[in-house]
């Protein structure tokens, strides 16, 4: 087997890292008033300084800031977008647990004007991440356009902006176009798309609770694959785009359940991205029968090593999965990663960062053994 200079690699993550603690104090204290934005920064960029150099001396290939910038994987970005605001609406996302459930409490969000884009977001982000990974590949995580709709429902857009919905999504695509030619003109030349939402619509629970809203939940997922594809159609030569699909993290907990069956067909065969990252860690997660729609030149990135809980995955166990998904695409395609970030939120998972860095050890040493 070879080796992969280019992403996703044998060896990958999703992309959020735990916050260290003196972050955590930074930004209470920058809550509370007590530092100014400039201090902030200041340990954000320290932070990601060192961020960058653990993941380096593991063995990865790839670089992130851990998102350590964010309070959430989505929302920084999308209120962002011209054209999306906050609302003072509560919006309740429920999660669920070995211990039992708990809820995730944001702020809604209203599209009361054309979305557009008059910057690029993360861009001063991924030009510090850039200038201290001096090794490596850094990589730029954002929302997919999907999640603005799956987060706000048609409910969330104003109609006396958008009657039709099809000048909505051509905005919002436009904009998601806008946003990968601007992170490319920085020097990104790798992005990922994250999306729950792809995820979720296999979870019939997801489907019947879409479908009460009045929403075509059968067929919601062959607009998103158009949108995203639509957003995709300019990319420039030489960006690497990935999308990564989970069923929701927060604080170790998730929210929906099954496998890839559902959107399989039309996610594998039509979705134009380089590579899907994929949650398997757990049966949950369903099996790896939906893989045999990927067609060759696609890569899939297994999240066999659960990043919701402490425990060690055994290495013999991965590799035993691995074979078993290598019986539905070639091994040639398949790369090795979390099953999702550490922490989507600023409040992380329940493990801590030496048990992290473990998890992160056991795939670049897995991957090493498995494709060399």
């Amino acid at each position: 087997m070879t080796t992969r200079t280019t992403p996703p690699f044998r060896a990958d993550h999703v992309g959020s890292l735990l916050r260290p603690p003196e972050l955590l104090r930074a930004r209470e204290d920058h809550a509370a008033g007590r530092i100014d934005d400039a201090e902030l920064r200041r340990v954000e960029d320290e932070a990601i300084r060192d961020v960058v150099a653990m993941q380096a001396g593991l063995g990865l290939q790839t670089r992130t800031d851990g998102e350590f910038r964010r309070t959430s994987w989505h929302m920084d970005f999308i209120y962002q977008l011209q054209g999306i605001h906050r609302t003072d609406q509560q919006i309740e996302v429920h999660f669920h647990n070995a211990a039992g459930d708990l809820d995730f409490t944001s702020a809604a969000l209203t599209v009361d004007g054309r979305v557009g884009l008059d910057h690029t977001i993360f861009g001063e982000d991924f030009s510090f991440l850039k200038s201290v990974a001096t090794s490596g590949t850094p990589k730029l995580t954002i929302p997919s356009p999907s999640m603005v709709h799956y987060r706000g429902g048609p409910a969330a857009i104003d109609r006396s902006v958008y009657p039709d919905d099809e000048q909505f999504w051509d905005d919002l695509s436009g904009a998601y176009a806008e946003q990968v030619r601007g992170v490319a003109e920085l020097g990104c030349t790798y992005l990922q798309l994250d999306d729950t939402s792809l995820a979720y619509l296999n979870d019939p629970a997801q489907r019947a609770a879409l479908q009460e809203k009045g929403a075509d939940a059968e067929h919601q997922h062959e607009r998103y694959i158009r949108q995203i594809n639509a957003a995709l159609a300019g990319r420039p030569e030489g960006l690497t785009v990935t999308t990564h699909m989970c069923r929701g993290n927060y604080r170790s907990s998730w929210t929906a359940q099954g496998g890839y069956d559902f959107v399989a067909e039309a996610l594998f065969g039509g979705l134009e991205v380089d590579g899907f990252f994929c949650e398997f860690d757990d049966p949950r997660s369903g099996s790896f029968a939906p893989l045999r729609y990927v067609p060759e030149g696609k890569l899939v990135v297994l999240g066999l090593v659960t990043t919701k809980r402490p425990e060690l995955e055994s290495k013999d166990e991965l590799k035993r999965r691995i074979d078993e998904a290598a019986k539905y695409v070639p091994l040639e395609q398949l790369c090795l990663s979390g099953q999702c970030g550490f922490s989507s939120t600023v409040e992380g998972n329940d493990l801590t960062i030496d048990q992290e860095k473990a998890k992160l050890a056991l795939i670049v040493e897995t991957a090493t053994e498995v494709w060399g």
